[in-house]
């Protein structure tokens, strides 16, 4: 029944009446009579009183008021940043908003319990008196607090908080909805003493899933659990659980809540929202070797490193990493190498270090190794993977090089100690960093056998293998970025005194030793390579080895002559079999004519075409013996045939038209012999695939070759049965056939176990002759190829086709190719881009028709196959030819996007492709592009594959990548305009290049703005690009920019920035020009053996170059505001005098037993239980280095047991004990000198607001320095000044014995 019939009803009257708007007031207030009024009344009051019960309903649902309340002002509603919730497919949006609603009101339900299971009597009843079943629905199921035992209460808060972690994980809103604080607030009891581990554990675990932003890291920061935190890391690992949520805490606080200052300030210049306490209890469990979490947390103080250096400098972590780079975990050190070289690239971060002392701890593994055995290889090899990985990065190498290279000189000074054995890690690490790859007879001139033996049984078997296709790589002089640092390496080695050492490891012993000959070989492959890789005035000092020609020629000393006499001959014998062993220039596809393999090659050759002459003039008589000897014509049993004379009578005689003419007609011997390749005759179609039944498809191919040579021959294959069957064979295999066969011929089964895909082979041979081309189109062959290009899931027999086909005749043969390139199949379509592929690397020239094809596969619909186009081009177009015929094609390249940049850029190199290129906008766009963005891509790209090509695992992982960047500069797009003269004309048109100077000399000694300097790398690379050319060149002498470059090299406090300088100096010195313009400032170039530069260069004075400013090591000085008011008693004293003795650990055994002693007089037992004592130790503690176990004894030296009265208590002691400082004393304890690196205006004279996890308002820098190792407990600061009372300082002082 409608609810107001009348008005419906008037409605649809009025509508037939068109009755005005007053005229249906009029009616409406004439009909609604009394009654109707009061009925629409009553209804509305019965709604109104619905409205207001589901109000309260939700009111007491969501409790939203009464929390709202509980918050101040200060920590308002959070805005939900995560990601949107996505909809479950057929919900309403009313549902999704009911199920947060819901979720929202199981977490306040599930906070509201665990306030609730608090033992306290106040809250507690507080708690029970506000609560109602209709507020809190779950209290009926909780345990009384007030009878329960402390389990079940414990077990109670586990499952009320299990329950919300998991409601949590589920929902991410409630997390950005709920606060922190009062979550905190509810598992406060859980975190006590008294609360069991795996509530401990999971309050934390609670904790960490609450936290989203950094908001909620500050919020958590003002609740006061420093010393709950300190406590769980300082306990023992039976609480293995409670640890291991504790530090995944401290990382979720660390990941989420750093601040990390803006990409111009430097590395380490951020904040950590971690307090000196927490992280000095971090810092102990991270140095204590039998701590199971020591590894993650020596990992969490790394990236703690990485973005506060001046809080790990402050409270003594980097002291930690450094021990634990020198001591292990191992798997932990390239983490660390990394990282500590990051810190010394920077000026302003590098300052935290002492120069020459820290982090030279890291090759202690390999000076310390003298007496220590065998047993410690392990350790020296991973010793020498960090200096490798150090040794490999510019801020490394200039690192060990000051102080006159005194930390490479201690590693090679190891070789010179005749009783450590373990000196062969130490070559190997040379080796290794030197990239030298010993060749594979390098075991045999270890040994001491002579290499002409191993070379003559080599020789035979690199005869016998096939020849493989060459592959187009760069020429062999043209050098590579690794070189150039390699050059520098050898220069650096040659200087710290490495020929020398291996000269006394050859002077052990006349007799010599696998290990001296070890060296033997690692000298000769140095100089080798130094004649490679160095400018000739260098490498002639480096070849000269002074000491040993002198030992050769000391005819005092017999032992001396016959030990440099052995080495040089050594040196002689191996420069010699190396030169023998490698004649042929590397990806040189010209056959060369002086090669030793050539010459036994061609004297074959001679040998088979005089054999073939021979058999072809046959007499009659002669061929008419061999026919019967064949066995061909008494059997048809194959294996009773004499295969090697019918192998001879094919590849002679019947090469003669005269006798394949008798051999058909006369005998019918071809017409028998050819009916076992038939299809349908299963003779030779159902032999097994194994290898020795190869040589019968070879037979056949040979068969068809001799029938091809004659005309009898074709006109036998015309009439023959073979072709036709192989048709039908192939008509078996479609599908629309009327009569299927059960077992086709060309069946996937019996082409993998038969010889039946011999028959390709033979299609291959035919193909290869006009001829046979012909055959084959009359037979319609390649009608029947067409259509198993298109049969589904049978790829096997076009990959047949295609392997096999030959292409050098056009016709069908490059038509099968192109159909297979545009098969609807994908992977048929990438095989046989792949196979084009290989055809055009293998093809001496450029062959149209095969880029035309590779061309068009740009075009594919599939990524995979356009990339591997796009490779294959790319590599094609090394040969000029192929690029200018590639060019004057014209294809469009646009929407290759990223992948056909480097094509683009190839085709910019020529005039004629720069034209079209120009004319379509293409060069406009990418200047821009580059100008602004693509350069700084270009310096990111080129760091990453240069690391990756220096790194250990090269080798291991990656592998595409390294070999796809092959150490070679990338091709760079200003470098790449400048090698045409309209691409420099466009260059100087748009000032770019006056742009990049300006920039050079404006910030070329920019050390702390990391934008400019990302920028700087980026400006120098496009410069030197740019002078690699003949016509960039000019630019640079125009601007004069080379002096800026080379000042750059020299005195730039940056050290990637100097490397980033001596890379572009070596491009510039590409030309002969640029060698020349740097020869007169000192730096060589490296020149080929017809004196063309080789893009190599390295300074005359290599220490110029090295060498970095001394720096004194600066620590962040503030005031200290950590000083206490001194103890009341003379026990007191003699309490905190022992606990500060118990860091110094010549003492500390007499401390802890002053300290047992004294707990058990009665006169000092209340101390032990005194809250202000307690804090006054755990203030010492978080401003002192104590060792895990200590930290340890001391809390359990004090029976007080934390919980929220205690944690209240020690939150007064810590207002009421503290002093602050006089003006006088503030002004005192100032710096006097600017720091010259922490460059910060003087803090602000009111406080700033409470960091995180501080229990101090103020977090101020406390100076910590070597005074961390050990201090003095005896001595105290006691200061006592007039105006007021005595004050005493938890810092003693310390004195350094033993060191300047």
């Amino acid at each position: 029944m409608p609810r107001f019939p009348l008005v419906v009803s008037l409605r649809n009257g009025c509508n037939h009446r068109e009755c005005s708007y007053t005229c249906l007031v009029s009616v409406i207030s004439y009909i609604l009579k009394d009654a109707l009024r009061s009925q629409v009344e009553s209804e509305l009051a019965t709604a109104k009183k619905k409205m207001q019960v589901i109000q309260k309903s939700m009111e007491s649902v969501s409790g939203r008021s009464t929390r709202k309340r509980s918050i101040d002002t200060g920590s308002g509603k959070r805005k939900f940043t995560g990601q949107p919730l996505q909809s479950t497919p057929g919900w309403k949006e009313g549902s999704e908003r009911d199920d947060f609603r819901s979720a929202m009101h199981q977490a306040n339900s599930a906070i509201k319990s665990l306030l609730l299971l608090s033992r306290q009597q106040s809250y507690g009843q507080s708690s029970s008196s506000a609560a109602s079943p209709s507020t809190s629905p779950s209290t009926s199921t909780l345990p009384n607090p007030a009878t329960a035992t402390d389990a079940e209460l414990s077990r109670a808060r586990i499952e009320n908080m299990a329950k919300l972690i998991a409601l949590l994980q589920r929902n991410l809103r409630v997390r950005y909805e709920l606060d922190v604080g009062e979550v905190v607030h509810a598992v406060l009891p859980s975190l006590g003493d008294k609360a069991t581990k795996q509530a401990r554990a999971t309050a934390y675990r609670l904790i960490r899933h609450t936290l989203v932003d950094s908001h909620s890291v500050r919020r958590l920061g003002e609740q006061n659990l420093d010393w709950y935190i300190v406590k769980s890391l300082s306990r023992d690992n039976k609480h293995t659980v409670e640890k291991e949520q504790v530090i995944k805490l401290i990382r979720t606080v660390v990941d989420i809540g750093s601040e990390r200052h803006s990409s111009r300030s430097a590395i380490g210049s951020g904040t950590v929202p971690l307090s000196d306490a927490v992280m000095r209890a971090l810092i102990a469990v991270a140095e204590y070797p039998e701590d199971p979490f020591k590894p993650i947390c020596v990992q969490t103080l790394t990236e703690i490193l990485l973005i506060d250096i001046e809080l790990m400098a402050r409270t003594g972590g980097i002291r930690v990493l450094l021990h634990a780079l020198s001591e292990g975990p191992m798997e932990m050190a390239p983490l660390l190498s990394a990282a500590f070289l990051h810190i010394v690239d920077s000026p302003k971060t590098r300052a935290y270090l002492h120069p020459g002392t820290d982090l030279e701890i890291a090759l202690s593994g390999i000076t310390d190794a003298y007496g220590r055995g065998f047993e410690h290889n392990e350790k020296i090899k991973g010793c020498t993977r960090i200096v490798s990985s150090m040794l490999r990065t510019w801020s490394g190498l200039m690192y060990c090089c000051i102080n006159d290279m005194m930390a490479i000189r201690a590693v090679i000074d190891c070789l010179r100690i005749p009783s450590l054995e373990t000196r062969e890690v130490i070559l190997d690490m040379f080796f290794d960093l030197l990239n030298i790859k010993p060749p594979e007879w390098h075991r045999a001139f270890i040994d001491g056998r002579r290499l002409t033996t191993y070379r003559k049984s080599r020789q035979s078997a690199d005869l016998a293998q096939p020849p493989q296709i060459p592959h187009r790589h760069h020429q062999q002089d043209t050098l590579k970025l690794t070189d150039q640092y390699i050059a520098l390496l050898i220069l650096v080695f040659s200087k710290a005194g490495l020929l020398d050492a291996l000269t006394s490891m050859f002077e052990e012993s006349s007799v010599g030793s696998a290990l001296s000959r070890k060296a033997t070989l690692l000298m000769a492959e140095i100089l080798q390579k130094a004649n490679r890789v160095l400018p000739l005035s260098i490498a002639a000092k480096i070849q000269a080895l002074p000491r040993v020609f002198s030992l050769a020629s000391d005819y005092d000393e017999n032992e001396h002559r016959i030990v440099g006499s052995s080495a040089l001959s050594a040196i002689d014998s191996f420069n010699r079999y190396q030169s023998r062993s490698e004649p042929a220039v590397k990806g040189d596809t010209r056959p060369r004519a002086n090669s030793i393999e050539d010459a036994v090659r061609r004297g074959q050759r001679q040998v088979e075409q005089t054999k073939l002459k021979q058999s072809m003039q046959m007499d009659d008589k002669t061929f008419q013996t061999l026919l019967p000897e064949t066995q061909v014509m008494f059997t048809k049993d194959h294996t009773k045939w004499n295969f090697e004379t019918l192998q001879d009578l094919i590849d002679g005689p019947l090469h003669n038209a005269k006798r394949m003419e008798e051999a058909i007609k006369a005998s019918r011997y071809i017409r028998k012999l050819m009916s076992f390749f038939h299809p349908f005759n299963h003779r030779f179609a159902d032999l097994p695939n194994t290898k020795s039944n190869h040589r019968w498809v070879r037979l056949g191919c040979a068969l068809l070759n001799a029938l091809m040579a004659s005309s009898d021959g074709i006109r036998f294959l015309q009439e023959d049965e073979f072709l036709g069957q192989l048709v039908k064979s192939f008509a078996q295999l479609d599908p629309m056939t009327p009569t299927p066969v059960p077992d086709p011929i060309f069946s996937k089964k019996r082409v993998q176990e038969t010889l039946t895909a011999g028959y390709f082979e033979m299609f291959g041979t035919m193909s290869k002759r006009q001829e046979g081309i012909e055959l084959l189109e009359k037979f319609k062959l390649f009608t029947a190829f067409y259509h198993l290009t298109e049969l589904r899931s049978r790829e096997d027999l076009t990959k047949g086709i295609i392997e096999n086909l030959d292409y050098s005749i056009d016709g069908h043969s490059r038509i099968v190719l192109s159909k297979a390139l545009t098969s609807v199949y994908k992977h048929i379509r990438h095989y046989a881009t792949n196979y084009l592929g290989g055809l055009i690397r293998g093809s001496q020239t450029a062959n149209a028709w095969m880029l035309r094809l590779l061309l068009t596969q740009l075009y594919d619909p599939a990524p995979e196959v356009r990339e591997l186009a796009v490779r294959f081009l790319e590599e094609a177009c090394e040969s000029t030819d192929v690029l200018q015929t590639v060019v004057e094609m014209q294809p469009t390249l646009d929407h290759l996007g990223e992948v056909g940049h480097p094509l683009l850029l190839k085709f910019t190199s020529t005039p004629t492709g720069f034209r079209f290129l120009y004319a379509a906008g293409y060069i406009d766009r990418e200047m821009e592009s580059w100008f602004h963005e693509r350069n700084l891509h270009y310096v990111v790209h080129i760091e990453v594959f240069l690391a990756k090509a220096f790194s250990q695992n090269a080798s291991d992982e990656d592998d595409d990548d390294v070999l796809a960047f092959e150490g070679i500069v990338p091709p760079h797009f200003y470098g790449v305009m400048a090698k045409t003269e309209l691409g420099c004309e466009v260059l100087q048109e748009k000032g770019h290049f006056a742009e990049f100077a300006h920039f050079i000399r404006r910030h070329g000694l920019e050390s702390e703005d990391s934008e400019v300097i990302l920028k700087l790398k980026s400006v120098l690379w496009a410069v030197g690009n740019i002078g690699a050319t003949e016509r960039g060149l000019p630019f640079l002498e125009e601007e004069e920019i080379i002096p800026a470059i080379l000042e750059i090299a020299e005195q730039s406090l940056v050290l990637s920035v100097r490397g980033t300088c001596f890379f572009v100096l070596g491009l510039i010195s590409s030309t002969p020009q640029g060698a020349e313009i740097l020869d007169d400032y000192r730096w060589e170039a490296t020149l080929s053996p017809l004196g063309l530069p080789t893009g190599l260069c390295v300074p005359v004075d290599v220490d110029k170059f090295v060498s970095i400013p001394h720096w004194d090591c600066v620590a962040s000085e503030a005031v200290d505001d950590s000083r206490l008011a001194p103890p009341e008693s003379d026990e007191e004293i003699e309490v905190m005098t022992a606990i500060y003795n118990l860091a110094n650990t010549v003492i500390a055994n007499a401390a802890s037993r002053s300290l047992t002693k004294m707990k058990s007089k009665p006169e000092y037992r209340h101390i032990f239980s005194s809250p202000s004592m307690f804090y006054r130790a755990l203030h010492t503690i978080s401003s002192q280095k104590y060792k895990l176990p200590v930290r340890r004894y001391i809390f359990d030296l004090f029976n007080v047991d934390l919980d929220v009265d205690v944690i209240k208590q020690l939150s007064e002691c810590s207002m009421s004990l503290r002093v602050p400082l006089t003006a006088q004393e503030q002004e005192a304890a100032e710096p006097s000198e600017p720091s010259p690196v922490d460059v910060q205006s003087p803090p602000p004279p009111p406080p700033p607001p409470l960091p995180p996890f501080r229990p101090m308002p103020v977090r101020h820098a406390v100076a910590v320095g070597d005074s961390d190792e050990e201090s003095d407990g005896e001595e105290k600061e006691v200061t006592a000044k007039k105006p007021r009372a005595p004050v005493m300082s938890l810092r003693p002082k310390s004195r350094i014995i033993g060191f300047s």
